[in-house]
């Protein structure tokens, strides 16, 4: 696979996890975390994916790399789909998934050495002599001493706590990484540390990112291509630039306008978006962005399907009567 090439199909992807109420437990709704998402990610790109906490982001990043089962839809890694026995081996082998907290996603119980060797020992890489190296190996890519393999988590910083789940990702030598809020839960000045360390890394190993973030900014630093997420679906993508530039859905615009600039001459018409993302177990009959800002064409998108709007190359919209101006 060259650069350039589609590494990751989403196709019509649904994660939908049953509501259940009554005396027997029966099924009686469905929340609709992921709601029919469709994307593509070329190799050795970055797509950075936004939207408010409870849009769906984490769950589809968890379906990605096949933590949560979709409810249907394919998945497809280097034109083949991610189907159950070895195809799926070989697919964990390649996709990787770094978490928000690394205090909660690294056992505490087990030293840095075990933690970033367990998946070399859990697919059988090399015999324990080359696993100990490649994981010193590991330890120094990332920036963390040779005397850390003996440590326990615990005795680290949130940012060096990160880096070891890095290394963790790193050991199966993976072309794709799924960073879910990498850097959310780091304290300011070790974030852009954080994101140095994984551009890098990209730079170095060839690496392609689909990065979960709801912070704008992080997402044009280190973002090739961006899609944004509101109540399950995938609303606007497209190139980073086009978008901070031009955004076409209401919800973009939004996003944008609460982004901070480092210019204090400089004043930004702010867009507020009032309360809460709807519940994904009771959405509105139509548009849910729409519902939520009260648009005056909110009545035309109820009972209406709606359906992508290409606007160039590599760029598309959700076409809505509430949330794109004609």
């Amino acid at each position: 696979m060259t650069a350039g090439e589609k590494i990751l199909e989403i196709e019509d992807l649904r994660v939908h996890f049953p509501v259940r109420g009554g005396i027997f437990r029966r099924a009686v709704g469905a929340c609709k975390a992921v709601d029919g998402v469709t994307l593509c990610l070329k190799r050795g790109q970055t797509l950075g994916l936004v939207g408010e906490s409870g849009c769906g982001k984490s769950t589809l990043a968890k379906s990605v790399v096949k933590l949560i089962e979709p409810t249907s839809g394919t998945i497809r890694f280097g034109n083949k789909e991610v189907i159950a026995g070895e195809a799926e081996t070989n697919f964990r082998k390649s996709v990787q998934m770094v978490f928000q907290d690394p205090a909660e996603s690294l056992n505490s119980r087990m030293t840095v050495g075990t933690i970033i060797g367990e998946p070399l020992d859990i697919h059988q890489v090399g015999d324990p002599k080359e696993r100990r190296h490649r994981v010193l190996q590991l330890l120094e890519q990332v920036g963390l001493p040779e005397n850390a393999i003996k440590r326990y988590p615990f005795e680290f910083s949130g940012g060096q706590r990160q880096r070891i789940g890095i290394a963790r990702a790193l050991a199966l030598n993976p072309e794709l990484i799924v960073l879910d809020e990498p850097v959310s839960a780091l304290d300011v000045s070790v974030q852009s540390q954080v994101l140095n360390l994984l551009m890098d890394l990209q730079a170095e190993l060839g690496l392609t990112y689909l990065l979960i973030a709801h912070d704008l900014a992080v997402v044009k630093h280190v973002s090739d291509m961006i899609a944004v997420m509101y109540l399950g679906k995938v609303v606007e993508m497209g190139p980073m630039q086009e978008i901070y530039e031009n955004p076409a859905h209401a919800y973009t615009k939004a996003l944008i306008s609460a982004v901070p600039v480092p210019d204090p001459t400089l004043k930004r018409d702010r867009i507020l978006i009032p309360g809460d993302v709807p519940s994904p177990i009771n959405p509105p009959k139509g548009c849910a962005f729409g519902s939520r800002m009260n648009s005056p064409k909110y009545e035309q998108s109820i009972g209406r399907e709606l359906k992508v709007k290409q606007l160039s190359e590599g760029r598309w919209v959700l076409d809505c009567p509430c949330c794109v101006d004609p």
